[in-house]
């Protein structure tokens, strides 16, 4: 159903292997990633390490290397990769006729999901 999808724009608004910040009234600022593959990904914009800013970092594959401690975070899953521990919540995203969507419960919620999985390990 497309009331339960927002549209974010066109593709082309986000070059490949770059991301793009949605800002969310009363939630997380949402980053959307373009890879090279020509895959789009939203993430919280939050590293769940120090909370650097994920759109700033460098998209390889589908992983972002935050910009401050140099994390790799999974774009599929939000998944710290390696040996560093903890996760991004993702937000479902799907294109469709050239033009990005994300599911509307959760943007909406983005500010309500911070867990204990969430936050930056000591």
């Amino acid at each position: 159903m497309i009331g339960d999808w927002l549209d974010i724009g066109p593709i082309s608004q986000i070059e490949a292997g770059t991301a793009r910040t949605l800002p969310v009234e009363g939630g997380e600022e949402i980053a959307v990633f373009h890879t090279m593959r020509n895959e789009f990904f939203a993430l919280r914009n939050k590293c769940p390490h120090k909370q650097g800013p994920l759109s700033q970092g460098i998209v390889h594959g589908d992983v972002v290397t935050c910009p401050l401690h140099n994390w790799n975070i999974s774009l599929r899953s939000g998944k710290a990769l390696g040996d560093d521990e903890g996760c991004v919540p993702t937000i479902p995203l799907k294109v469709d006729a050239g033009r990005i969507y994300l599911l509307r419960s959760a943007v909406i919620g983005t500010g309500e999901t911070d867990t204990a999985q969430t936050r930056a390990a000591a």
